[in-house]
Formats: C-alpha cells, sequence, structure tokens
C-alpha cells in the first residue's frame, strides 16, 4: 500500500529529506557499478548541503533527550513490554552517545577533504563532472568496484550518528499516531485540526490499485488533501472519484 508522509514544520522535513537521501546512498553503495557509486557520491553531497543549512545535531540531542525523559516515564507500565522499552532506551542512549562522541561539526570531515569538495562544486554544473572536466574523477570511478565502495563508506561513516538518530525519532514518530480509516469524497479531503499537542507529521495510505496520489496542504489548524491523476503530458488533474484512505497523524 503506497505510503505519504507529510511534514508540518522545517526539522521533521530536514529530517524526511536526510532519510531518503540516506536510502538512496546506502542503496546505491551496495550497487556494484561505477555509475551507480557516482548517484550514491552526489546523493552523500546532497546530504552535506542539507546539514550545512540547519542545526540537525543539536536538534536530534534536543529530541533524543526528550525522547528519553518520555520513555524513563514509562517504565513500570504493565502495558508496555519491559525488554522492548529496555532496547528503545539503549539505541536512544547509544546514538546520544555517538553525536555527542563528534566534537566538529557534521559532516566536518568531509567539508576538509578538497578533492570531494571539488566534485560537490562541479557537480553543481549539469555534466560538469565529465572526464575532461574532471580526469581525477573518472580515474576513481575506474579502480574498480570494491575500492569504490570503501571509500564511500569511509566517506559516509561520519554521518551515520546522525542517520541512526533519526531513524529512532522517525521510527518513534511515524508510531505515535493514531490511524482513521476515510474517503475523500470525490478526490478531496479536509479536517480541522484542533487539541493543545499539534501534530508534526501526516501519513496517507492509499489501496495500491487506484491510479491517483495525494497532494497536502496542511498546517496546525487545518488539512487539505486532493487526490489527483497523472498522464505524464501535463500537469496533475483531479481525480473525481471517491477515495478510501487511511490517515494517521503523528507527534513527537
Amino acid at each position: 500500500m503506497p505510503s505519504y508522509d507529510y511534514p508540518f514544520n522545517e526539522r521533521i522535513r530536514t529530517f524526511l529529506r536526510v532519510e531518503d537521501l540516506f536510502a538512496k546512498v546506502l542503496y546505491n553503495i551496495e550497487a556494484s557499478h561505477e555509475y551507480q557509486h557516482h548517484c550514491a557520491l552526489l546523493t552523500l553531497l546532497q546530504i552535506l548541503d542539507i546539514i550545512d543549512r540547519s542545526e540537525l545535531r543539536s536538534d536530534l540531542m534536543q529530541e533524543l533527550s526528550r525522547q528519553r525523559t518520555v520513555m524513563d516515564a514509562l517504565q513500570g507500565n504493565p502495558a508496555i513490554a519491559p525488554q522492548k522499552l529496555a532496547e528503545i532506551l539503549n539505541e536512544i542512549d547509544t546514538a546520544t552517545d555517538s553525536l555527542r562522541a563528534e566534537n566538529t561539526k557534521l559532516g566536518q570531515t568531509l567539508r576538509t577533504n578538497e578533492w570531494l569538495m571539488s566534485i560537490k562544486q562541479r557537480a553543481g554544473i549539469p555534466g560538469g563532472v565529465c572526464e575532461f572536466d574532471v580526469p581525477s574523477y573518472h580515474y576513481w570511478l575506474g579502480l574498480g568496484e570494491d575500492r569504490r565502495k570503501q571509500d564511500l563508506k569511509s566517506w559516509l561513516n561520519p554521518l551515520v550518528p546522525m542517520h541512526n538518530a533519526i531513524v529512532i525519532i522517525m521510527r518513534i514518530l511515524r508510531g505515535s499516531g493514531s490511524t482513521t480509516k476515510l474517503v475523500a469524497a470525490n478526490g478531496a479531503y479536509q479536517q480541522m485540526l484542533g487539541g493543545s499537542k499539534p501534530a508534526q507529521m501526516l501519513k496517507i495510505d492509499i489501496p495500491d490499485n487506484l491510479t491517483c496520489f495525494p497532494e497536502v496542504s496542511a498546517n496546525k489548524y487545518a488539512i487539505n488533501i486532493r487526490f489527483n491523476i497523472l498522464d505524464f503530458t501535463q500537469k496533475p488533474q483531479k481525480y473525481d472519484e471517491d477515495v478510501n484512505f487511511t490517515l494517521t497523524l503523528c507527534n513527537l
């Protein structure tokens, strides 16, 4: 069943972007062809761009600390499995320690690599890393699968603690919501939001046999969902049939 996440604030938006880019990096690193390793490196450089523009480490440390406090309060609750709670607490502690152990700015080891930064600069130009532009990069791509994987994992390694923290936080966030089965009449749905604790993200799941996708406009006051169809020749058009879907409002 296709699932769509929609963040309500910039912090969750950043977490989702890094999560998505990391999944692509890890997938392409495990591949064997030099083109896939090229994609892995360019995606890694995109992650660097994102963390350059945010206080990601402090946001992660703050959220992990808050979740540690919340989980601590659940100890002794008969409705909570003690072993599962202990595992989550251990994951939070490990992620926090790993983030704290890195004394430099996130990604700083990559920024001090002049060769990588030259690739990053050229990558912003369409076709800018062709062999005649950066022969050293063409040489690296030809070094073989094992060497490329070794280098990519080495460059990615300083960012792994950040990724592990995001994985924990997003798992807790996605598991926090209550799911409701709804119907979008004629492909449109609106819901007013209230309560003292506003949602931070919503998740939409639709049956995989539907030929439509949701576009969301939302804030802490209201949600507007419009289901569209795509014919690949013009901008998306409104889907005019009723859509059965599930909506999950998530809050840490």
